[in-house]
């Protein structure tokens, strides 16, 4: 029988398990080696994912948007705007919350979670086992485009090194907006390419490096209480186009929204530097257990250190 994938409520203090959105087709898509063999030759691959967008823009997809809205119990009191008046399945996906739908965690020292979704945390990035599974890690210079850079020419990779990091993992039944975690002057968004692997925690646990051979963009936000904060938005099957609709160069409060993502899993991972962040206690214990963590944007994250 396939292993459950678990996660901790933060709001109900409860362990419970995951419904995973397309879960037979992702199982046998990374734990068979026919379906491994389909990964590597289409699905990864931006035509598959143009492809299935295409499709989730028509307007008959909006026909899907009551159907998934029941089968996840998704809150449509939060919704900007009625479930009917989606035009496509798309619009609904990367839909608008009401304002007071997400609160954004009080206090300038206090930083906020960037996206509703499982999260995990790692105070030391250098010094963590793994991140899905122990022994499984990237270096900061393979997430950040340096590796293949001499060592002296990684300047991301050595601002950040021994800092922290939050991996946020997006399941498509999740809002899909992103929000700025920390106050501060976010740099133009730096495109990478890559694949368009799947970030569900079924495909990471066979292979973390996905999160660095994905399609990706990099941001560095300058924090005047959280010094240099980097986030990282990872594009996934199914999610060809990160859309960033945050000015560069235009200050930003906590909890603005800086982007969103169309129909899929995806993931957005934030570091701080070394010795700037100190994670809440239930996210360190949790995270420890290799278990991820539901908690939704605008909650605390963690505290500014001096």
């Amino acid at each position: 029988m396939a292993d459950p994938i678990r996660f901790y409520r933060r709001s109900a203090r409860t362990v419970e398990t995951e419904k995973i959105f397309g879960e037979k087709w992702l199982r046998f898509g990374y734990e068979n080696p026919a379906g491994r063999f389909f990964i590597w030759l289409v699905a990864r691959r931006k035509l598959f994912s143009w492809w299935y967008g295409r499709k989730m823009n028509r307007r008959r997809s909006a026909l899907e948007v009551l159907p998934f809205i029941t089968e996840y119990n998704i809150n449509v009191d939060e919704f900007a705007k009625s479930p009917f008046d989606y035009k496509t399945f798309n619009e609904f996906f990367y839909r608008a919350l009401k304002p007071d739908a997400r609160p954004i965690v009080a206090g300038e020292r206090v930083a906020a979670m960037p996206a509703d979704g499982r999260h995990l945390v790692f105070a030391n990035v250098d010094a963590a086992e793994g991140f899905y599974v122990k022994g499984a890690k990237f270096t900061l210079a393979e997430l950040l485009d340096e590796a293949a850079r001499p060592a002296e020419q990684r300047p991301l990779s050595t601002q950040f090194a021994g800092g922290a990091m939050v991996i946020s993992r997006l399941c498509p039944v999740d809002y899909h907006r992103f929000h700025f975690p920390v106050t501060g002057t976010p740099a133009a968004a730096r495109p990478i390419k890559g694949w368009l692997y799947s970030v569900s925690p079924v495909a990471l646990r066979r292979n973390v490096r996905y999160l660095v051979e994905n399609k990706r963009m990099v941001t560095v936000i300058a924090s005047p209480v959280f010094g240099t904060v980097a986030m990282i938005e990872v594009g996934a099957t199914n999610v060809g186009t990160i859309r960033q609709t945050f000015v560069p160069g235009r200050p930003t409060q906590k909890g603005d929204e800086k982007g969103l993502f169309a129909f899929g899993g995806s993931c957005v991972i934030t570091l701080f530097q070394r010795g700037r962040i100190q994670f809440d206690a239930d996210l360190i214990e949790w995270s420890e257990k290799g278990v991820e963590i539901y908690a939704r944007m605008g909650e605390r994250l963690g505290e500014a250190q001096p």
